[in-house]
């Protein structure tokens, strides 16, 4: 085992970020009063909130009382998919909702109880080989009833970036909203619909902390419209009767200062420098590794994302001996870890179940450097090699 780790993982998640720890350590020290309560603890606590739901406000480009803070992206997804579908039909829009096929399981599992517990139904729009839903499909799926459409913005598993402007004009002709999950986006792009019009047509977004510095157990939904939100945990009435339950405060002042801080330190420059150094980086494991095919879209990527299946040798002892040699990696979803299923993901492009069982994702971030990249690339060469002697 390598003394040294070298994190390839950061789509599953992020290492909190100090300023992010030191924002948040007097909300769990001194700080520590109930956002409820009326008395001086309590009201300090209550502004502390405030202030961090206004700073995440300002950085997605909407007004404070448009944030829900959830206890992360899978909640946000399900608050967004379950919560804006029943308060359709609560005001009698209709009981039809599309999700892509390649979505995370937070919003195909949604879509699941909506359809077993609400008689809502469910279409599922088809994507190519490159993971890209079909727009045409999602036009021909529409109908007066939709209700929603929900789609990622970036796929978690092989990175492909979806035409969420598209797919919320088409939406929004018949009437439905569109959801977008940005868990995986956020921190690489604005998710200020003004300054990004990728996003002008999203009514509502999903993000996480854990992807960009701040903890996990802490997410939000940015809502962009005044549609019904029906919530899903009911009591207290916090979050404007969206979602009760006692705030993590220190949690939301994390959120807001990774989100600011990232929308600080993002630039044109960076995220390009980000992508050049992915490209090249998928370059050299095709030439080192010939079992290797990059799954998802070329270039429309994330910048700091490279997948492969790896044929004839296996995801998972790849996994084993990348690990073995400091390497960290995964086999796509964290969320799907410890499962020997094939990825829903892969099988959903047309890959067959042998070969959706061999990915493999990298990710990483700006602070990734070409030394560590190339580490990975020697390691990679090295284990195959390894495991091409055993077969």
């Amino acid at each position: 085992m390598s003394n040294s780790l070298i994190d390839l993982d950061q789509s599953a998640t992020t290492a909190v970020r100090r300023a992010v720890l030191e924002a948040m350590w007097p909300h769990l020290t001194a700080g520590y009063g109930n956002p409820s309560s009326t008395h001086a603890l309590g009201r300090a606590a209550a502004a502390a909130l405030q202030d961090a739901r206004t700073r995440v406000a300002a950085v997605c480009g909407v007004r404070a009382a448009q944030v829900v803070f959830t206890s992360g992206g899978t909640e946000a997804d399900n608050l967004a998919v379950i919560g804006l579908t029943l308060g359709a039909i609560r005001a009698g829009r209709g009981r039809h909702v599309i999700v892509g096929a390649v979505e995370h399981e937070a919003v195909l599992e949604a879509a699941d109880y909506l359809g077993r517990w609400h008689d809502v139904e469910v279409t599922c729009a088809p994507v190519d080989n490159s993971g890209v839903v079909d727009v045409e499909a999602v036009h021909r799926a529409l109908r007066p009833d939709t209700a929603l459409v929900s789609v990622q913005h970036a796929n978690n598993e092989v990175g492909t970036l979806q035409p969420v402007r598209e797919l919320g004009e088409a939406a929004h002709a018949v009437g439905a909203l569109l959801h977008v999950d940005a868990v995986q986006t956020a921190g690489w792009v604005s998710l200020d619909a003004g300054r990004n019009p990728e996003l002008s047509t999203s009514d509502a977004l999903s993000i996480s902390g854990h992807k960009l510095g701040a903890p996990k157990g802490v997410g939000a939904l940015v809502l962009r419209t005044t549609a019904p939100l029906e919530p899903l945990v009911h009591g207290g009435g916090q979050e404007r009767d969206r979602r009760s339950g006692t705030e993590n405060v220190a949690g939301a002042v994390g959120l807001a200062t990774a989100l600011e801080l990232a929308e600080a330190e993002r630039d044109t420059e960076t995220v390009e420098a980000v992508a050049a150094r992915r490209d090249r980086f998928i370059a050299a494991v095709l030439a080192a590794v010939p079992e290797a095919t990059l799954t998802g879209h070329p270039r429309q990527r994330l910048p700091g994302h490279a997948s492969f299946v790896v044929e004839g040798l296996g995801g998972e002892p790849l996994l084993i001996a990348l690990d073995d040699r400091g390497i960290i990696c995964s086999s796509g979803s964290a969320c799907a870890a410890g499962r020997d299923d094939p990825s829903p993901v892969l099988l959903a492009m047309g890959y067959g179940a042998d070969l959706a069982r061999t990915a493999l994702r990298f990710s990483f971030g700006v602070g990734t450097s070409d030394t560590e990249l190339d580490a990975a690339v020697e390691a990679l060469r090295d284990s195959a090699a390894g495991l091409r002697t055993l077969r």
